[in-house]
């Protein structure tokens, strides 16, 4: 018989047939029966064991112990999905005969965070678990989709870089077969050539950087979900495009991930057709009207100026997205285009997502020239870029892009209160395992 996955019983009914999985939970009741809650890639079955020799043949087994079983289908409303098997016959496929160092069956895991993480080979195995993950695959399935479907080129970038991929600091170097080398902060530099092969690039991959962060919301590898494109009108031509693929991915969360999203109690974000937009000096005048801090004279917002103009999106707006733009020049990069109106601020913008950055991104400069006066502003040396400024040499279209951060996607998404919680084996500080 093939295989039957546990969403499948419903088509199965008075049928015997054949299941294979881990056994997620074990009660045994006085009379002798035990219930054992089956689980697989597609969720949960309950199986009712009645006879001895059935109940003998799953004696001193422990939950994620491995078995295939065969049983009939009863369809059953009290049981979870409203169908369990009946008069199973178990074959053992992987005994545990040792508690785990958790328990994972239960809706909420009640462990340390670094005691989850220490053992998270075996946690992640819980439905909740999977459930964050299963988000996070379909987020990025999402962007994929949405930039295809606009004519986005998918790219794989290097990795191991030569040099630093914007700048000296926060890098993580390496031993090159000799010569130095550095781990990716970004594919930036790489995206931007590739403009000018296909117009419309994106990558899914990781990203390091060398920050010594001890925070709930950084982390020292994460997934970057980047897209560039070129012949835009400036930093607006790519807001709009970035705010498309926001309410795709969340459009194809909600199609697609309806359980996940039940299990997680998620409180799907109000996402408009045209999220707000306010203009950086501007932000920092409300902070100053409305909270009494004065941060007129800063580059860059703190993480509780962010949270009160989230607040502000959502009561003003009935968005829980707000694009801040026109970040000053000194906090960009050099690559960034200015504003031609006022050049101490930028053609960039941020994208708050619940009070919190989710995305950067920007208008880039287009000419060899303003790369050149760039990097001598900067103190920096056209030899150190030489490969990536050639490129602004041969003829570049006015272009930019913007990067999402995926685990801080997901962790806005679900209310988690730990970025980490968002990643699979999270890199940061102190943790290399598992």
């Amino acid at each position: 018989m093939e295989r039957v996955l546990s969403n499948e019983l419903s088509l199965h009914v008075g049928e015997r047939i054949h299941m294979a999985g881990w056994m997620h939970r074990i009660r045994k009741l006085g009379s002798g029966m035990v219930f054992v809650h089956l689980r697989d890639r597609a969720g949960i079955c309950q199986i009712v064991v009645e006879s001895p020799e059935a109940v003998a043949s799953i004696d001193g087994l422990l939950v994620e112990s491995v078995v295939e079983v065969e049983g009939t289908v009863v369809a059953e409303p009290q049981a979870a999905g409203g169908y369990e098997l009946h008069d199973p016959a178990f074959t053992v496929l992987a005994r545990v005969t040792e508690a785990l160092p958790f328990p994972i069956s239960k809706p909420v895991i009640n462990a340390h965070l670094d005691t989850f993480l220490d053992h998270a080979m075996v946690g992640l195995r819980a439905p909740a678990k999977q459930a964050i993950f299963r988000l996070s695959a379909a987020a990025a399935h999402g962007f994929r989709s949405v930039l295809d479907a606009k004519g986005f080129t998918e790219i794989a970038t290097p990795k191991i870089l030569g040099t630093a991929s914007e700048s000296g600091a926060n890098v993580f170097a390496i031993d090159y077969f000799g010569k130095k080398a550095f781990l990716a902060q970004s594919p930036q530099f790489y995206k931007q050539i590739m403009v000018g092969v296909f117009e419309r690039v994106y990558e899914v991959a990781p990203v390091f950087r060398a920050e010594p962060h001890q925070t709930i919301r950084h982390l020292n590898e994460y997934v970057s979900m980047d897209a560039e494109m070129g012949f835009i009108k400036d930093h607006t031509t790519v807001m709009a495009m970035l705010t498309d693929v926001i309410r795709g991915i969340l459009s194809s969360l909600a199609d697609h991930c309806g359980r996940e999203l039940e299990l997680l109690k998620v409180d799907m974000p109000l996402a408009p057709e045209m999220f707000p937009t306010v203009y950086f000096p501007e932000a920092q005048e409300w902070i100053f009207e409305h909270h009494g801090e004065d941060c007129r004279n800063e580059p860059d917002l703190a993480p509780q100026h962010e949270k009160w103009l989230g607040e502000w999106a959502k009561q003003t707006f009935d968005s829980d997205f707000l694009f801040v733009t026109g970040y000053p020049m000194v906090k960009r990069p050099f690559y960034t285009a200015p504003n031609p109106a006022d050049p101490r601020y930028s053609n960039s913008f941020d994208l708050l997502f619940r009070g919190t950055e989710l995305v950067t991104g920007g208008q880039r400069l287009n000419s060899f020239e303003d790369y050149a006066a760039a990097l001598e502003a900067r103190g920096m040396t056209q030899e150190a870029v030489a490969s990536y400024i050639e490129t602004f040499r041969f003829g570049m279209p006015p272009h930019g892009g913007f990067a999402i951060g995926l685990e801080r996607f997901v962790m806005q998404l679900t209310g988690l209160a730990n970025l980490r919680e968002a990643a699979l084996f999270p890199r940061d500080m102190e943790r290399l395992a598992p």
